[in-house]
């Protein structure tokens, strides 16, 4: 019975001795006091096994008909006895459940994705779906356990075939933590996941530190002791787990409410505007994925396909117009304060809007050609244009319904002619969409554009959402912003447009159902180190096991001009990137994406072309990825085999502190020989210092081969790996 389904009927009367060592044998001692309670009573409880046995999901009702889950891993408790239920207007799905029903059921198969970090995804697991009945209601909770995690939703029955209306007050899911872990987390904001990272014990984790924050103008912590998620957490004897959400569809996102005495986690959803409710669903909804990634080290976690595999396959039928992308763009410069993204008025320092040109506008036709011209020459498909249509001077912070039409391109920009440019070229326009946070305006005019581009032959976009939500009163998480990006890309994908969102809600996996949902930000991404206290050197080595569990992130790496000095107006300002310019290369790597910008300015580009060669040959689509080694917060190296070909890259990163790695290629194909590029820190770089001394060799390599990388602190290696 180690494997598949085992199903337990354990009958308790009379004797509080043995209900006293069976509960200890199973560690729910938050259910003892329950147990204790009565003296004749019946608990069924059922156990779902993942494939391999090594995960073991036990869900049980106490005596009270209260529904928990509790999760073994190796035959160690990992999740405690952890209590599920809701509470809906009118109706207390909470207790008083009985057991209707259970059917049990098993999948192992093998799918392509569009595009991603594998050419094939396995997803194989056990399943266990459980009807519960209390006196307001049915309520059916569906297990997947698989052999890196499990993940569950609650459904909402339709009684009799009846459509009811229900309003979601509350969740009530708990994660009940074994011990007090190590954990990676960022504050519970509503309206931001811009922040940087915290590294603490569960008990000691508390947000009042954001409260300083001033680089991000809309963010809301109403609860200091409330995380987002994802959060990473490790255990004391290095098992690593994940929590988060697959599949948020018509349902606000979810937060983790910290108990630090008890190591639990609540769920906690983002209120509807009015605060006083959480969600408006019907009978016959499924709500998202409660997901838990467990691995024996850090590198499964990077590996786990479990939140893509609890999404539905896509839904567009016709992929071929779907592209992974390498873009430049007038973006940068924009951040550094060479240019600006108005035309006419307030972001320049004029105090008076007007329609004369104040001359320092960055979308003029002159300079997207040059960015056309550039993109050409070094082979990408994309140029991403900041700041080309009218509204600029007058929307920032007032939260105003009406700011862009999405159409009109300032008089120095001439769409029209500069489209045809950039296809001639072979580096179409990305059309940069800031709705600033005004989701009601865009969809006024999201299907007149997206008609434009298609007038025009373009077929991307960046959405951002900066500042805050219009209808007043949402919030960037909450369930009307959520059905609201869901409908853009609906819309987009009606006119074969791909989609970039920034300032959006953190991806979970949707772009399986969605692939035209290229990446998104919804983190703290590079742009930050040009005006802020910037991100330190360990963020990077955060992200891929946090914020990238959920889908690609649009990072905006590739900054070779590191310390800017020549754009900071402030001798005082010290601004910079935190890392080293090897390890700008190794995030093209690390940092997964189907959409990849190299995001400096093409004159910084040009000075070092012998660095910028393994921008121009990074692949941006993968048949197949491996982790060479991984510690959250402190290193990770990826290698990946591009897409069709026998090529190899690899990444390397680290934080603050210098390391030395051997990987040894044992992934390589036996009967090939590679031709090796290493960009790697130079022997006195450092990220303060001396960040943009790199050393570039090349060697050839064969399988078994090792590599010898010394990574500076702040730095990274980069390596191309050629098929002879």
């Amino acid at each position: 019975m180690e494997r598949g389904f085992l199903h337990l009927n354990v009958y308790f009367c009379h004797s509080i001795a043995y209900i006293m060592k069976i509960t200890n044998a199973l560690r729910f001692s938050g259910l003892m006091l329950l147990l204790l309670a009565s003296t004749n009573l019946a608990l069924s409880q059922t156990v779902v096994a993942s494939p391999s046995g090594k995960i073991k999901l036990t869900f049980f009702i106490s005596p009270t008909g209260q529904a928990f889950y509790s999760v073994n891993y190796n035959g160690k408790p990992i999740v405690g006895a952890s209590k599920m239920g809701f509470y809906l207007e009118g109706r207390n799905y909470t207790k008083g459940f009985e057991l209707k029903g259970s059917k049990t059921n098993s999948l192992d198969e093998t799918w392509e994705p569009v595009w991603g970090e594998e050419s094939k995804i396995r997803n194989h697991y056990n399943e266990l779906a459980v009807s519960l009945q209390n006196k307001d209601g049915l309520l059916d909770i569906i297990f997947r356990v698989f052999d890196d995690g499990v993940g569950f939703r609650y459904v909402f029955p339709k009684a009799g075939g009846k459509t009811e209306t229900l309003t979601v007050m509350e969740e009530l899911t708990e994660f009940q933590m074994t011990a007090d872990h190590l954990a990676w987390w960022q504050p519970g904001d509503w309206d931001s996941n811009e922040h940087d990272y915290s590294t603490t014990k569960i008990s000691k984790i508390n947000g009042i530190r954001y409260a300083n924050e001033t680089a991000i103008s809309t963010q809301f912590i109403p609860d200091y002791k409330a995380v987002q998620t994802p959060i990473a957490l490790r255990t004391a004897e290095g098992v690593h787990l994940a929590i988060h959400e697959a599949a948020l569809v018509n349902f606000p996102a979810m937060q983790l409410k910290v108990d630090n005495a008890t190591k639990k986690l609540t769920a906690f959803l983002i209120p509807s505007a009015g605060l006083w409710r959480k969600a408006v669903v019907e009978t016959g909804f499924a709500t998202p994925w409660r997901t838990i990634l467990i691995s024996p080290n850090a590198a499964g976690l990077l590996l786990s396909r479990l939140i893509l595999n609890l999404n539905e396959p896509s839904k567009i039928s016709d992929v071929s117009w779907i592209k992974p992308v390498k873009y430049v763009g007038i973006w940068w410069e924009l951040h550094l304060g060479k240019t600006t993204w108005d035309y006419s008025g307030s972001q320049s320092g004029q105090t008076m809007q007007g329609t004369q040109p104040h001359g320092r506008h960055g979308a003029t036709t002159e300079n997207t050609k040059r960015y056309i011209d550039f993109a050409a020459e070094h082979g990408f498909k994309g140029v991403l244009v900041e700041g080309w249509n009218t509204g600029w001077e007058d929307w920032f912070g007032k939260w105003k319904e009406d700011v862009f039409d999405f159409q009109t391109p300032y008089p120095d920009y001439d769409l029209k002619s500069l489209a045809a440019y950039s296809i001639q070229k072979g580096a179409p326009l990305i059309v940069h969409h800031e709705t600033s946070a005004s989701a009601t305006g865009y969809e006024k005019h999201y299907d007149a554009a997206y008609k434009l581009m298609n007038s025009l032959g373009l077929n991307a976009i960046k959405s951002g959402y900066v500042g805050r939500i219009i209808p007043k009163g949402e919030w960037h998480d909450g369930q009307w912003m959520i059905n609201h990006y869901q409908r853009v890309l609906e819309k987009a994908a009606e006119h074969k447009i791909m989609v970039d969102a920034h300032e959006p809600v953190r991806p979970t996996g949707l772009h399986r159902t969605w692939p035209n949902f290229l990446a998104c930000e919804a983190a703290r991404g590079n742009e930050f180190n040009a005006w802020s206290k910037g991100n330190p050197p360990e963020h990077e080595t955060i992200l891929p096991f946090t914020r990238l569990l959920g889908g690609p992130m649009d990072y905006t790496p590739g900054i070779f001009n590191i310390q800017f000095k020549e754009y900071k107006t402030d001798p005082n300002n010290t601004n910079q990137v935190h890392t080293t310019l090897a390890k700008q290369l190794a995030l093209y790597v690390t940092m997964y994406s189907p959409l990849q910008m190299a995001a400096d300015l093409p004159e910084h580009y040009e000075k070092n072309l012998a660095a910028f060669q393994f921008i121009k040959d990074v692949a941006v689509d993968w048949d197949q990825t491996k982790v060479l080694n991984a510690a959250i917060g402190d290193y990770v190296t990826y290698a990946r085999k591009a897409k069709g070909t026998n090529n190899w890259f690899i990444g390397s990163i680290t934080d603050e502190n210098a390391r030395t790695f051997a990987p040894k290629l044992d992934f390589l194909d036996a009967d090939k020989t590679y031709e090796a590029t290493i960009y790697e820190d130079a022997a006195d770089a450092h990220w303060q210092k001396n960040p943009t001394a790199v050393n570039i060799r090349k060697m050839t390599v064969k399988k078994g081969d090792t590599l010898n990388l010394k990574l500076v602190a702040g730095g990274g290696a980069a390596i191309s790996l050629i098929a002879k």
